[in-house]
């Protein structure tokens, strides 16, 4: 019965988005408000510093900035003073404790209160002054051990790309010390020496998915939102590089040969497979992974990496299909529950990162309806 309800009401979504354009700017303002509102005034369902709230304070964010409406940045600015702009309680070497940082670093550059990131330079002196010695071959020693396939001392998951990486490189930034970059770069080269597969041009979820683990019709296994957090992390990395540093060239070529494959593998409805180069494993829309590529694609158009031409009726199938997952109440549906594969999940889901990121696209996307401006 549920499961006939849900088809109905998002029948009718479908149908009232069809009836509006989801391409007028005053549109995608009220859908990315909408979806704001209704997360602000609803639980988040994990601790204010856990990773799956990151990508929502980003998009509050975002959202201040091409509103002009103060009150969501204000609502990240509050939810970092309450908690001290601390981390989460992992190992300090966890990158998925960092990753609400990156908005203290947002927060740090309009504010310049020394406090936004003490915390965090603290951590990452110590880390630099402590460097982990995992590595994968201690993992193959110990692969038998279920959840012991990847180091959580380095960034041995693909997702860890878009939690930490963003922060060394806004810490170098703000602080001009050139050891957080460094750090950065060698770690991300290490990650993709690891995962990277150089034929398909995108990143294994983890270790364990390295030449395994393929589809029942034996195709590589490769996970959506997984390879959405690489395409948002570079593009926040990017953000804070600029042109003529020498590391930039590295970061913006694999972002350039990552969105053309991501460009080459949309399916017609605008959405992407949960396994990529396998849409019928795991057949059922997904939005987060989605998301995450309609934000990178339209924010590599808004700043001039990629070709308006070829990738902005991609950036309008992927966002077309978010807004008709979009419930009337601002709620984003069909939001794969914490994973780290393709898997069957309930359509109804709504989890904070996807909408987060629903509002990081809408951002990009208004942006790029108005020519690449604010």
């Amino acid at each position: 019965m549920k499961r006939i309800l849900l088809t109905l009401l998002v029948s009718l979504v479908l149908n009232c988005s069809a009836q509006t354009n989801v391409f007028d700017q005053n549109e995608i303002l009220g859908r990315i408000k909408l979806a704001a509102d209704w997360q602000l005034s609803h639980p988040f369902g994990f601790s204010d510093l856990d990773w799956h709230c990151g990508p929502f304070y980003m998009g509050l964010s975002d959202l201040s900035e091409v509103s002009g409406d103060r009150k969501y940045i204000d609502a990240a600015r509050a939810i970092g003073a309450k908690n001290g702009w601390g981390f989460g309680d992992r190992s300090p070497y966890h990158a998925d404790d960092h990753a609400v940082a990156q908005i203290y670093l947002k927060l740090y550059q309009l504010d310049k209160d020394p406090a936004m990131i003490a915390k965090v330079r603290e951590r990452f002196d110590w880390i630099l002054a402590n460097p982990s010695k995992e590595g994968y071959m201690m993992m193959r020693e110990r692969r038998g051990v279920f959840g012991s396939w990847y180091t959580i001392e380095r960034w041995g998951w693909c997702d860890a790309l878009y939690m930490a990486p963003p922060v060394w490189a806004g810490l170098w930034k703000v602080t001009g010390e050139e050891k957080y970059l460094n750090y950065m770069v060698q770690e991300w080269k290490q990650t993709t020496e690891w995962l990277w597969d150089a034929d398909e041009s995108l990143y294994y979820r983890d270790w364990a998915f390295v030449g395994a683990r393929p589809t029942p019709s034996g195709k590589k296994n490769f996970w959506a939102r997984g390879n959405g957090w690489v395409i948002a992390g570079l593009a926040e990395v990017l953000q804070y590089l600029p042109k003529d540093r020498p590391e930039y060239s590295y970061f913006e070529n694999t972002f350039k040969v990552m969105a053309a494959k991501i460009k080459s593998i949309q399916k017609e409805n605008g959405t992407w497979a949960m396994c990529l180069i396998d849409p019928e494993f795991c057949p059922q829309d997904e939005t987060s992974g989605t998301a995450f590529f309609t934000y990178g694609l339209a924010w590599g158009i808004n700043n001039g990496l990629l070709n308006r031409a070829e990738y902005e009726p991609v950036v309008r199938k992927g966002w077309k299909a978010l807004c008709e997952r979009q419930l009337e109440n601002g709620r984003l549906i069909n939001v794969q529950p914490e994973g780290h594969v393709a898997t069957e999940f309930d359509p109804d889901s709504t989890v904070i990162f996807g909408m987060g990121t629903f509002i990081s696209a809408g951002s990009e996307v208004y942006k790029l309806v108005n020519g690449g401006q604010k």
